[in-house]
């Protein structure tokens, strides 16, 4: 266990801030709408709320549990509950590490975009369109700089630790988010074309369903709430003993649902209003053309057929995606730092900086060797690492905590959850339900 000067949030809204915005990311607003418009819209809404609500949020509670009682990083806290087998949780332990740092390599170049794509628009408006566009083509050397830029962005934040580094700029970042979201929803409904993009993302067509959708819905769900990692286990151990984790649990995936669902209904009528607005989206055999690369192929041409508003339309919403993208790295690089400075017993700053380098090298290597590379450690990181990494989580707390133990770090400060729904439902639906749904899905989707 931790000693008592381990760093806490100040307050139970800075932790929903800070956990809402580890979850709020670019798996929200650029990963959700995209595989939502390639997967017929409404059908893939449908199936990955139901996969938050039935996986995700279980899951949850989970991994914070798992890190308020071990007061520690992920491979502590992991050996403090699987004590009869300390050598196999930390060995998962330093996996998810591996894992949230592969994620956030790659996160990093897209979130270097995005800044290129935020910075371009007033660029242009100025004269400088030779640097306008380097910043929206796409090249090697403008990856790694753009990675590298938004690498020191996140290296700021977290060096400064948990109450004035993380909570202090998630709490400051999450109300910007929700005001820009809702300000651009707001317009974007006033467009011609956006009610065919609202029918597409709300009215479901089932014929869409397949085993490929449902793949997709639960790695976007374990992926959106940043399970799996070992991040929500770090900001679980810097919860305080009194937080009621069920609910605040709850609450962290109601906001991270909200902003993927008000991602849809901002991107998806956008599309249509491009659409409308002469942009190709679809082929003849009406797919869409650029699921890949939606938010940086189909948006920016809406934005120009606006004039002068849709300069600042697009730089406002490219500068939500910054803010969306600065709180998750936030909470990726949390997982590495923290294992290195109880493990290591390394500084903050000098671990930061150590890993954040590390990992900066990785983004490089990733942005040079794009077309090999970028797919490929995106897809083994989030579609099989995350969810498969939660199956072990789910194990844990099901078959290897004692379930007294478990009753006790959850009643701690809270004794009403002994006699609740909750606990009468949750310790068997973590411990069969959770691990054989997310293997059935897997195997469903490979026969």
């Amino acid at each position: 266990m931790a000693s008592n000067s381990r760093g806490h949030f100040s307050s139970k809204l800075g932790f929903i801030m800070a956990a809402a915005g580890s979850a709020v990311g670019l798996g929200n607003v650029w990963g959700f709408p995209t595989k939502a418009a390639s997967n017929g819209g409404a059908a893939f809404l449908v199936i990955y709320l139901a996969m938050v609500f039935l996986l995700a949020f279980p899951m949850l509670v989970a991994e914070l549990t798992i890190g308020r009682h071990g007061q520690a990083n992920p491979i502590a806290s992991l050996k403090s509950v699987w004590n009869r087998n300390r050598f196999a949780a930390g060995l998962f332990g330093v996996i998810a590490m591996v894992a949230a740092s592969m994620i956030l390599s790659f996160y990093s170049i897209l979130a270097g975009w995005l800044m290129g794509f935020a910075a371009a628009p007033s660029l242009e408006v100025i004269g400088m369109q030779g640097a306008a566009d380097w910043l929206v083509n796409f090249s090697g050397e403008r990856n790694v700089i753009l990675a590298l830029l938004f690498s020191l962005l996140t290296i700021y934040v977290v060096q400064n630790g948990v109450a004035d580094g993380i909570e202090k700029w998630s709490s400051r970042l999450m109300p910007m988010l929700f005001v820009l979201f809702g300000v651009m929803i707001l317009y974007i409904f006033t467009q011609d074309g956006a009610m065919e993009g609202l029918k597409m993302y709300l009215v479901p067509d089932f014929s869409q369903l397949s085993p490929a959708l449902m793949v997709d819905a639960m790695g976007q769900a374990f992926f959106s709430l940043s399970l799996g990692v070992g991040s929500m286990m770090v900001y679980g151990s810097y919860l305080k003993k009194d937080v009621n984790i069920p609910r605040t649990a709850g609450q962290v995936a109601a906001i991270d649902t909200g902003v993927a669902f008000s991602a849809g209904l901002l991107i998806l009528p956008a599309m249509y209003v491009a659409k409308h607005n002469g942009v190709e989206i679809f082929n003849e055999a009406g797919q869409l053309m650029s699921s890949g690369d939606l938010v940086f192929a189909v948006l920016p041409s809406m934005f120009d057929t606006m004039g002068q508003i849709g300069v600042l339309i697009g730089t406002g919403f490219f500068v939500l995606m910054v803010i969306a993208a600065l709180t998750s790295s936030i909470s990726l690089l949390e997982v590495p730092v923290s294992c290195a400075q109880d493990e290591l017993k390394m500084g903050r700053a000098k671990a930061t900086w150590l890993i954040g380098g590390i990992i900066l090298v990785a983004s490089t290597i990733i942005s040079l060797n794009f077309g090999a590379l970028f797919g490929l450690i995106a897809d083994i990181s989030t579609v099989y690492m995350q969810p498969l990494l939660g199956v072990v989580w789910a194990i844990v707390v099901g078959w290897i905590w004692n379930r007294n133990n478990l009753l006790n770090e959850l009643k701690e400060g809270n004794p009403e959850i002994a006699q609740g729904l909750f606990w009468k439902i949750w310790p068997w639906y973590v411990k069969i339900v959770c691990p054989v749904a997310i293997l059935a899905v897997f195997m469903f989707s490979i026969m």
